[in-house]
């Protein structure tokens, strides 16, 4: 495993799977018992709960996107920061939908297994997030 498959794999998970809302790349990119635990503090386990977070995301925020801002590699691992954005359109942590834009920051820690993800751990500014929702939602 090359660190150039490495990115075209954390590339095409973040603009495929989640920029597109392309679920069908689930399986080619990620191994069958992956481990995930999103930005928002939810965690899954495998393609099926891994594809109901996307559809949860998708459907509180429309546009959503995940932008890499700096992506390191080394070894079976990567590691990005992120920006993650959408507009509100759905219930989210309790704010109904405002219509409004919201962007939160993250990271990410990627595993690898073999050519595939393994595990994906993900931290995202939630408090920066609610604080965004609260103002959109009073303001």
């Amino acid at each position: 495993m090359t660190p150039s498959h490495i990115r075209s794999v954390v590339e095409s998970f973040y603009s495929d799977i989640w920029n597109r809302h392309d679920k069908s790349k689930i399986p080619v990119l990620l191994c069958d018992g992956f481990t995930f635990r999103g930005s928002l503090g939810q965690t899954k386990v495998g393609h099926e709960g891994f594809g109901s977070y996307v559809d949860f995301v998708h459907s509180a925020l429309a546009s959503y996107r995940c932008d890499i801002l700096d992506l390191v590699i080394e070894g079976s691992k990567a590691f990005a920061r992120m920006r993650f954005s959408g507009i509100h359109r759905g219930e989210f942590f309790g704010y109904q939908p405002t219509g409004k834009p919201v962007e939160w920051q993250g990271t990410a820690l990627f595993s690898f297994d073999g050519e595939k993800v393994a595990d994906l751990w993900v931290l995202g500014d939630v408090h920066g997030l609610l604080q965004l929702l609260e103002k959109n939602a009073n303001g």
